[in-house]
């Protein structure tokens, strides 16, 4: 530590600090004073040099409280240096909780989390006891590093300090097991608080969204608008978004947008992207477009939502034009722009103008090709049915091949009836030791449509071996304000009777349009009438049908899938399009189709 003065040691045995006797002490506590306001207006490390050195030089580092604030405007600062503010905090004989605290949040600020971390152990081994300012930091660290271990043995520290009825401590709690994709003890903490703040509830919200529980993001925001005591963060309203985007559910998304405009005065560039990329991925694409256009500024991200959102409508061209305006701004475009150019060539058919892009990508452009790009690629090849083309092209890629380039390939296969290539490319995948229970499932039923049965019956069997099991496909709709689940063959809803019942109806007018089940589409060894039947149970029907029961004549309908629609399902919705006089917007996986008067926007290639 640097020495004190004798002067301010000689002045500190005065009988009392104000006494007229010593005028200097005054000086000192003057001199003291305007060394802190000094230190309030630096904003550079040159100034801050000056004042540590006026503190130095009057001997007043020694205060615990001028030393406390040289460490906190160093650390926390912009434009500080964390080097320098640790060679003060070293400087201190015997630093309080509230310097480690300090010298912590720098570090978190600085993106030194395990640095942070090794610095709480230091505080505990000094025998310096933390509060319960300490932990929610600490907890960010761990939660920013992944690292459960950490969080959970600072967890045990909580409940051993009896912190853990802290609210801001649970906040973090939930927030750090939520970031380890632990969101059972996110759930337990949340549920256990005995009071709850608006952090808490974005906290457990963030928790689900960070393991895809989209429709439980949606719930818990229900039950918090219910509480009707907070108004909502810009971060909570960012996963709304996000979660109306993975469920397609538009009418929530535009109760979100007008929560921004509500909530928040001018909305930033981010907050405007994700206004786009859910009104794309929720089918109405014309107001991404609107927004689009009236954004006083955009960057790289927002032209990739939208180049993406064209590419998930089929509009490749559109996609294509607006690329080249990208280009013309002066924006240089990185490897994600060139997933969503090369997807929408993908989509569109445009395999001349794909294979053109990805050389432009690579020459022009100067991007090394990733996995990503390749798998584009093969899609793009392999949609067009030149499996062969497609086979050749993964061969002389030159890096190591994983299983997303592979299962584009199975995919591809799959849509054209190659058994032949399928079989390598499934090999291929299993060679990997892929643990994707639909690889199984895509090979097990091109078996089953060439009707080689023992071989359905062996690759079931190795699904079963290796504890593999196939989620079933599902489909949500929105209904009055509300996401609605249904699964395939599925009798679990509350009025699942007057859903079959609409379903006899619609196959009843089916029958004078011409429709014929296509029961190539069951893929199991079974007569005709039970794949008829099960052919009635596919959840995008009974999404379709719960919808007509339940909303206005010629309102849209709006769905989103889990997985590929079947060629049955897609002729069935196109008739059903023309008998109800519905638009029937479905949303399969990363790619619109619009129903509408009998025909689809995808133009019967998907």
């Amino acid at each position: 530590m640097t020495g004190t003065s004798v002067l301010y040691q000689s002045l500190l045995l005065a009988q009392r600090e104000d006494s007229p006797k010593h005028p200097q002490l005054n000086i000192i506590r003057l001199k003291e004073q305007e060394c802190l306001s000094l230190l309030k207006r630096c904003n550079n490390m040159d100034q801050f040099k000056q004042v540590h050195a006026q503190l130095l030089k009057w001997g007043l580092f020694s205060n615990s409280f001028a030393a406390t604030n040289l460490v906190a405007t160093c650390a926390l600062s912009d434009w500080g240096s964390m080097d320098y503010a640790c060679s003060i905090f070293r400087q201190i004989d015997d630093p309080v909780a509230f310097q480690f605290n300090t010298l912590i949040r720098g570090l978190v600020k600085d993106i030194q989390f395990e640095e942070a971390l090794f610095l709480y152990v230091e505080m505990v081994e000094r025998g310096v006891k933390p509060d319960h300012f300490t932990y929610p930091i600490l907890l960010k660290a761990s939660a920013r590093l992944r690292g459960l271990e950490e969080g959970m043995q600072i967890h045990g520290h909580v409940f051993k300090l009896g912190f853990q009825g802290d609210l801001f401590v649970q906040n973090a709690l939930i927030n750090m097991y939520g970031k380890c994709e632990e969101i059972e003890f996110s759930c337990a903490i949340f549920n256990q608080m005995d009071q709850k703040s608006v952090a808490s509830w974005s906290a457990i919200i963030a928790a689900h969204a960070k393991v895809g529980l989209w429709y439980e993001c949606l719930m818990l925001f229900g039950e918090m608008n219910s509480e009707g005591c907070w108004r909502p963060e810009e971060t909570t309203l960012v996963t709304l978004l996000s979660a109306c985007t993975h469920l397609g559910a538009l009418h929530l998304g535009k109760c979100t947008h007008s929560s921004f405009l509500r909530n928040i005065s001018e909305l930033n560039i981010i907050v405007q992207t994700s206004l786009i990329d859910m009104y794309v991925k929720c089918g109405c694409l014309d107001k991404g477009l609107c927004l689009f256009q009236t954004m006083p500024e955009r960057n790289r991200l927002s032209y990739s939502v939208l180049i993406s959102g064209l590419a998930m409508h089929g509009r490749g061209q559109e996609a294509l034009r607006l690329f080249s305006e990208m280009l013309r701004q002066g924006l240089e475009p990185d490897d994600v722009v060139y997933v969503g150019v090369l997807s929408a060539c993908s989509h569109a058919g445009l395999v001349d103008e794909g294979l053109r892009c990805f050389e432009r990508m690579i020459t022009e452009h100067g991007i090394v090709p990733t996995l990503q790009h390749y798998g584009c690629m093969v899609d793009l090849i392999g949609r067009a049915g030149l499996l062969g083309e497609a086979l050749g092209f993964i061969k002389k890629m030159p890096i190591e091949l994983n299983d997303v380039v592979w299962r584009s390939l199975l995919s591809a296969c799959k849509v054209h009836h190659d058994l032949e290539i399928g079989e390598i490319a499934a090999k291929s995948l299993f060679q990997l030791s892929s643990q994707n229970p639909s690889d199984y499932v895509v090979l097990s039923n091109m078996y089953a449509r060439a009707q080689k049965w023992d071989d359905v019956a062996r690759t079931r069997i190795e699904m079963a071996r290796k504890g593999l099991n196939q989620t079933p496909g599902f489909s949500w709709v929105e209904v009055s304000r509300k996401v609605y689940k249904f699964v395939s063959q599925d009798r679990s809803h509350p009025k699942w009777d007057n859903i079959y019942e609409m379903i006899h109806q619609m196959e009843w007018q089916l029958k004078f349009e011409g429709y014929s089940p296509d029961t190539s589409q069951v893929l199991l060894d079974v007569d005709e009438d039970e794949k008829k039947e099960r052919l009635k149970g596919h959840s995008q029907k009974l999404a379709i049908a719960f919808a007509l029961i339940h909303t206005s004549q010629g309102s849209p309908i709006r769905i989103a899938r889990s997985l590929r629609m079947c060629n049955d399902c897609h002729t069935y919705t196109k008739l059903i399009s023309v008998i109800y006089e519905r638009e029937i917007i479905v949303r399969d996986r990363k790619q619109f189709h619009y129903f509408k008067d009998g025909t689809c926007s995808c133009r019967d290639y998907w």
